[in-house]
């Protein structure tokens, strides 16, 4: 995975009043933290930070005014839970060589046998990789499994240089019978109800013929 360059601004004010304006302005509040470093507040560019964090573990090399250029992973991402936009980063510093963990997607390919159903368990994985070389996804494929088989994290393939940070026995997939459309039933009691009407029917006209002799 290459770097995605983004350039950076220190911030000065904080609190939610700053924040707000920062937002108005299109940009994003972050902080940067790790390897045992003050945390540093920092404004992003809004357009260029969204499209950056399309991936979960974009490797972003921050171009920070009057700060130099450092290396760092989207660690928690605060999105706007009803229009989408991001609110907040935190953003983790890392060196080049470096291990680090992080969870990656688990994409299914293929297609099980006729009469089957795939359900996914668990959409990701934790793995650790050198930092600068995170796989985006690891895949799996169904194609041709049986009913009642089974994917656990241990048996996934990954990717070179990534080591398996899940339990190995974390189940990721399933493969289970299709559920049967159940058939329709007689409504015999639907049934009955309907005879019902027309018997007191019947006892209403009997009743009205002994009324009129």
């Amino acid at each position: 995975m290459s770097d995605i360059k983004i350039a950076a601004e220190l911030r000065t004010e904080f609190g939610k009043g700053a924040a707000r304006r920062l937002r108005r302005a299109d940009k994003v509040p972050a902080v940067l933290y790790g390897h045992g470093t003050d945390p540093v507040h920092l404004a992003l560019p809004g357009h260029d930070t969204m499209m950056a964090l399309k991936n979960p573990n974009a490797l972003l090399t921050l171009d920070i005014a009057g700060g130099g250029n450092e290396l760092a992973l989207p660690k928690h991402v605060q999105r706007d839970p009803l229009k989408g936009f991001i609110e907040h980063v935190d953003l983790l510093l890392v060196r080049r060589g470096e291990k680090v963990t992080v969870d990656i997607p688990v994409v299914i390919d293929g297609e099980p046998i006729s009469g089957s159903m795939v359900t996914q368990e668990n959409t990701s994985i934790a793995i650790e990789a050198d930092a600068t070389r995170l796989p985006e996804s690891v895949h799996v494929s169904v194609d041709g499994l049986d009913i009642g088989s089974q994917i656990h994290a241990g048996d996934l393939e990954m990717p070179r240089g990534t080591t398996l940070i899940s339990d190995p026995e974390l189940l990721v997939v399933n493969v289970s019978a299709m559920a049967m459309a159940p058939e329709p039933e007689e409504e015999e009691g639907a049934e009955a109800a309907e005879e019902q009407p027309a018997a007191a029917e019947s006892e209403a006209e009997g009743e009205s013929g002994s009324d009129e002799s």
